[in-house]
């Protein structure tokens, strides 16, 4: 792994001295994707634990998909949500004015799983496979092509099968010895139930911007203050649920339902999310990332031209 883990609580405390409470509080609403999840405990930690509330800041969370975030995002009709990097680009390309703030993931969380019997042990294994995914879109596609690619590979050589996000249950059925999934999710759920898989992580081969916190540049300009005091405050529920997980696994207990206070599964999926969180600082956008993400893109036809990548991230705001 290219970032080495710090000492977490340390920069909690210290991220907590940043900032005392301002006059009054804001409500604030923010787009998290797919539905409740032990994965956003950065966030429920950031609320349970009172950061927001420290900055002055009371929150809400919805949930939809990406891209409408990132629409609503650059429309100005919601201020603040949780994207993937290539959600930004992508924006961007069609002129809405979004810029990523923080970063959440510091390794991009998508993985190709396979039956270990296969063999499949590099990404030029992959040649002649048929992977099930659930779409030719978003963050599995994008994480695939780039796995591809780093093994000699195209589209071509290899069989995309939409299967939906039923990846894990495909592969246990054996109807889609292969797949591409999250990598906190499918090849974590696969081995619970007993399944022997491989795995190749898109994050050992190449270093891609991955999921993180997106405003827009009117907010930034009107009021980079409201900006810096929700990274502030996310920051620190990020640093606390590397810290302590089994904190923050108690207090997502309250926001997603039916989580079992004692789920080793939904645990592994948590500790294993904190693989792809650790970073010697927190919230920082690797530019090489983004130079990276926009070449995948490029390579794949989704962007025709080079953007101005100053314009969609930065690191101001990080601590």
């Amino acid at each position: 792994m290219k970032k080495n883990p710090i000492l977490f609580l340390g920069l909690s405390l210290a991220l907590a001295a940043c900032g005392a409470k301002p006059a009054g509080t804001i409500q604030i609403q923010i787009a998290l994707g797919y539905i409740p999840n032990i994965q956003f405990a950065p966030m429920y930690a950031a609320i349970g634990n009172g950061h927001f509330a420290a900055e002055g800041l009371e929150v809400e969370i919805v949930h939809m998909d990406e891209n409408q975030a990132a629409a609503l995002v650059g429309a100005d009709e919601l201020q603040f949500a949780v994207v993937s990097g290539e959600q930004v680009l992508l924006a961007r390309a069609q002129g809405l004015p979004v810029t990523y703030v923080a970063a959440w993931y510091q390794q991009y969380p998508v993985s190709v799983v396979a039956e270990a019997g296969l063999g499949i042990q590099s990404p030029a294994d992959l040649a002649g496979q048929t992977i099930g995914l659930p779409g030719l879109y978003g963050a599995n596609y994008i994480g695939l092509r780039a796995l591809l690619h780093a093994g000699g590979l195209d589209e071509a050589d290899v069989t995309l099968e939409s299967i939906g996000y039923s990846q894990a249950e495909a592969l246990a059925a054996g109807r889609n010895p292969v797949i591409c999934g999250y990598t906190a999710n499918e090849p974590v759920r696969l081995r619970s139930q007993g399944y022997e898989v491989t795995e190749l992580r898109v994050a050992d081969y190449v270093d891609l911007a991955a999921n993180g916190l997106l405003t827009n540049e009117q907010t930034i300009a009107g009021d980079p203050d409201l900006v810096q005091r929700m990274v502030r405050a996310f920051l620190r529920g990020l640093a606390d649920a590397i810290a302590d997980p089994a904190a923050a696994y108690s207090i997502s207990l309250g926001y997603v339902e039916g989580l079992a206070p004692d789920d080793a599964t939904q645990m592994q999926v948590l500790e294993t999310s904190i693989e792809l969180w650790r970073a010697d600082r927190l919230g920082f956008s690797d530019p090489q990332d983004w130079e990276n993400m926009q070449a995948v893109l490029l390579e794949m036809g989704l962007l025709a031209e080079p953007l101005d990548l100053a314009q969609a991230f930065t690191n101001e705001f990080i601590p």
